[in-house]
């Protein structure tokens, strides 16, 4: 099932973010989040930390320098990963990330379209797209908001 939002605002974009949150609570999915530069994966996904989590939005940020934050939330821990740098999915494998896919929590992927082969098929996959200067297209698949 594809579902598809406008947010107008980076603070619209919070609120559909705690909104998916809010439905993850207790669950252990992986969630790729797939978006040009400054669509807004970083601001979306504060908001599904937060609604899943209980994570304080000042407490999340993206990690781009070392791939991996990680988030120790109400009922469970959030695994976030920034793969803006890197290279090809073989970097993600050898690192040894892929086995997060298979632990107890919350797993973010930012840049999710570097690792896309690798995403199990029960990914939850959300495109955020640019649609005017403030605007964005947030569209879910494989989640019913």
């Amino acid at each position: 099932m594809e579902q598809s939002f406008i947010s107008r605002s980076a603070q619209e974009t919070l609120c559909i973010g705690q909104k998916i949150g809010s439905l993850l609570v207790g669950l252990h999915p992986i969630i790729g989040l797939f978006g040009d530069l400054g669509a807004g994966k970083t601001t979306l996904l504060k908001g599904i930390i937060h609604g899943a989590a209980g994570i304080d939005f000042q407490d999340i940020c993206s990690p781009t320098f070392n791939y991996l934050n990680i988030y120790q939330g109400n009922l469970s821990s959030v695994y976030h990963f920034d793969l803006y740098r890197l290279l090809d999915a073989t970097q993600f494998v050898s690192a040894g990330f892929d086995d997060f896919f298979y632990l107890k929590g919350l797993c973010c992927l930012e840049w999710a379209e570097k690792i896309d082969p690798l995403l199990p098929k029960e990914t939850i996959r959300i495109y955020i797209t640019h649609l005017h200067e403030t605007q964005r297209q947030v569209v879910i698949m494989g989640l019913h908001v």
